[in-house]
């Protein structure tokens, strides 16, 4: 058998090849409710920052059948707002003024 790359590598090759990735609650690498932390974990490894993003709500949903990627009138919508320009820096995403879930406004 050959020898396992370490750690870091593994996410890094997996992007390189290809593989599908999608964004969860993992609370034993990344605690729970700090999970956008793995954003900028996945941008390092090789991810856009916008493949990020994807990877934590459309690619995420999509992956256990959940539709998703639509903003349109009269559908219920879980939506968020940041400060920042998450394009420009992932870590954008961890400064959220504004919250959507399910078409009701919850923080403003």
């Amino acid at each position: 058998m050959g020898r396992r790359p370490p750690r870091p590598a593994r996410p890094k090759a997996a992007i390189a090849a290809g593989v599908p990735v999608a964004l969860g609650t993992d609370a034993i690498v990344i605690p729970h409710g700090d999970n956008a932390r793995e954003l900028g974990a996945l941008v390092e490894a090789g991810l856009s920052p916008a493949a990020a993003i994807r990877a934590a709500t459309i690619d995420a949903a999509r992956l256990i059948d959940v539709p998703a990627g639509t903003l349109t009138a009269g559908a219920l919508a879980d939506v968020i707002a940041v400060r920042g320009d998450p394009l420009a820096n992932v870590a954008a995403v961890r400064d959220v003024v504004f919250v959507m879930k399910s078409g009701t406004q919850v923080r403003d």
